[in-house]
């Protein structure tokens, strides 16, 4: 009788499978992964190294002395204290987080513009305090343009209502007001010592969300030619919400994560975070086997750092509130040696 193991649910919970459970979880998690994104399942090799990293019965996991990678971030700190310096200080020298981000807990660009030149103020001080490099980072969040928070119509009640041409021209409104708003804080943040910007949980309210981002990073790149622009995805394909946005071509809705970095490196991105969301009543070895899968193709076309989003809910990481050291270390093990990504 084979030895029960303990393990992970995707939604933290503990659990125990056999050796052979767990290796038909990662079959089973490539198989429908490759087929919904339409990409190679992980080889033979690939699946057994996966399955050794979990099927340990360690605590905590890690790689190999020298195979450490950048540690970026969106957010960072304590939750509560986004703009706290000190925070970023816990970050730098005791966390050891390489790329810091400053942010707010009012966590999109529409509520930070009020704000600005507070925010300003606070990236100056940290600036003179801080030695890694620091970036600023809010949520694109579009669905905030639209009533009752914003000025447009609300598409996702027009959609209901089969009102799709209503529906379309209120997303294109809220992107034009979505983008100015994106570049107004993304210059004023720049103009004040920030190293670079971030675009976190891009693409959550669907292919306008995307489109926005996608807009006002070409403007940024332009206008700053060595600031640094990350791009963090909200899932692992983008929703067609508007349908018919174009991206030099390129249809969004729908794009898998080698897509949205195809697009996002031709806007002018310097830094991919693709999120593989996670299926909570499936195991973590399915969950990370299935992020594995549909994250690979990128590495064969990035010409910039892809750093998975390896964090709660996502990537093959719990949804906790405070993900367990044994999920998130096995997820973070497995992104870097089976990907060779660039960072986490």
């Amino acid at each position: 009788m084979e030895t029960k193991i303990p393990t992970r649910m995707g939604d933290g919970s503990f659990t125990a499978m056999t050796r052979g459970e767990l290796r038909a979880d990662i079959e089973d998690a490539t198989q429908l992964a490759a087929r919904k994104a339409k990409t190679a399942p992980l080889t033979e090799d690939e699946q057994d190294h996966l399955l050794d990293i979990y099927a340990s019965t360690a605590c905590f996991t890690a790689v190999d002395i020298g195979d450490q990678v950048v540690l970026s971030c969106d957010g960072g700190g304590s939750k509560m204290t986004g703009t706290d310096i000190l925070d970023l200080l816990e970050s730098e020298q005791r966390l050891g987080q390489d790329i810091l981000e400053l942010w707010h807990i009012e966590y999109s660009y529409k509520a930070i513009k009020t704000i600005l030149p507070h925010q300003q103020q606070t990236m100056q001080n940290a600036q003179l305090l801080l030695t890694a490099p620091i970036q600023y980072g809010a949520q694109p969040n579009l669905a905030f343009y639209s009533r009752p928070d914003g000025p447009c119509e609300n598409w996702f009640e027009l959609l209901p209502r089969a009102e799709i041409a209503a529906a379309r021209a209120a997303i294109d409104e809220a992107m034009d007001y979505a983008t100015k708003d994106f570049i107004f804080v993304g210059e004023g943040m720049l103009e004040a010592g920030a190293d670079g910007m971030d675009f976190d949980t891009t693409g959550g309210a669907g292919d306008g969300d995307f489109f926005s981002t996608l807009r006002a990073v070409k403007h940024l790149r332009e206008k700053y030619p060595t600031a640094g622009i990350e791009v963090g995805m909200a899932g692992e394909f983008v929703l067609g919400v508007h349908g018919e946005l174009e991206w030099d071509g390129r249809r969004l809705a729908g794009l898998w994560p080698k897509g949205q970095l195809e697009v996002c490196q031709d806007a002018g991105v310097t830094l991919f975070g693709p999120a593989v969301n996670i299926n909570t009543g499936k195991s973590c070895a399915w969950n990370t086997a299935h992020s594995l899968t549909v994250i690979k193709p990128c590495m064969d076309v990035a010409r910039i750092p892809v750093h998975p989003n390896v964090g709660e809910g996502v990537c093959g990481v719990p949804v906790n509130g405070y993900p367990p050291e044994d999920a998130v270390s096995r997820a973070a093990k497995a992104h870097v040696e089976i990907l060779r990504c660039d960072g986490l």
